[in-house]
């Protein structure tokens, strides 16, 4: 899988929350080059599953709608009337 493409925004965004985190969790502080280094690496090995979990919830979510709308379209349905 090819690496996530980020706006430049986030980019840089993402690379500043890095930077924090690991400021705020290992007392290390690290430069915008080496959060953006940290972020491709994240992209690159890990990114799939992100972007696959992704896809399960929306899956989740389209399965539960189809199941409203076949239940829509049931109780649309006609029948003959006895006589």
């Amino acid at each position: 899988m090819s690496l996530v493409e980020f706006s430049t925004e986030e980019k840089a965004a993402i690379t500043q929350k890095l930077q924090r985190y690991i400021a705020d969790e290992l007392q290390v502080e690290i430069g915008g080059f080496d959060a953006e280094f940290l972020l491709d690496f994240f992209s690159k090995e890990v990114g799939c599953f992100f972007y696959n979990r992704g896809l399960y919830d929306a899956q989740t979510v389209l399965n539960a709608r189809f199941e409203e709308i076949t239940d829509a379209v049931v109780a649309l349905e006609k029948f003959e009337e006895k006589h």
